[in-house]
């Protein structure tokens, strides 16, 4: 779907780099997200550290086939070849979203400052799916350079966590903030900004009519 081979490597190694961190954060260096649950306090909700970590296993497992399956899919080379190689792929992406997406839906009363963050994470939960339906039944339709755009505003959210982390660290680093407010302002960054990015991509990379040849 990228006109650009460079432009695609990019987002390859960014999906790489994104799944990398992911690993390593959760399941090397801190798989007991000592540091994470520390700072959640002042819930409303009882939490149970081993319910939580499975869940978060899960919800990080599927978010990395989320990210490799979404970057596979935007393959000019995936795209020549038979349209069921393209639409399994696809359909594991759909899946795995769906299932971040579920496991989110649990850990966000859960979420660190409270109703401030978990109310954009409740809405990107209701919003990503319906996004990804939406470009879903782009293709189904065979308006091609619209599902690509739907694709794009489903792909940048696969980014969320990544951005999220960066964002963190950047303001309690760079501005000396709290935890709590460093995450809160990071999870509106992330979210609003992919969508920009995604609109931005959408507007100028995707300009033109998508070409396989």
């Amino acid at each position: 779907m990228f006109n650009s081979k460079l432009l695609y490597k990019l987002v390859v190694a960014a999906a790489i780099g994104a799944v990398l961190y992911a690993v390593i954060a959760n399941y090397i260096y801190d798989p007991s997200a000592t540091r994470f649950l520390s700072q959640k306090m002042d819930l409303k909700r009882a939490l149970q550290p081993p319910i939580w970590l499975n869940v978060m296993y899960v919800h990080v497992a599927f978010a990395c086939i989320a990210l490799l399956a979404g970057a596979f899919n935007f393959s000019n080379a995936v795209l020549r070849k038979p349209k069921t190689f393209h639409r399994m792929s696809g359909y594991t992406y759909l899946i795995a979203i769906l299932i971040v997406d579920i496991t989110s839906g649990y850990m966000a009363p859960y979420s660190t400052g409270g109703k401030a963050t978990s109310i954009p994470f409740n809405l990107l939960n209701i919003a990503w799916p319906i996004i990804t339906i939406i470009a879903i039944s782009k293709i189904r339709k065979k308006q091609l350079n619209s599902h690509r755009r739907w694709m794009v505003r489903s792909y940048v959210f696969c980014f969320t966590n990544a951005v999220t982390h960066l964002s963190l660290n950047m303001l309690q680093k760079g501005f000396d903030l709290s935890f709590t407010i460093s995450y809160t302002v990071s999870v509106y960054i992330s979210i609003i900004g992919l969508w920009i990015v995604a609109e931005v991509i959408n507007r100028t990379v995707f300009k033109e009519p998508l070409r396989l040849a």
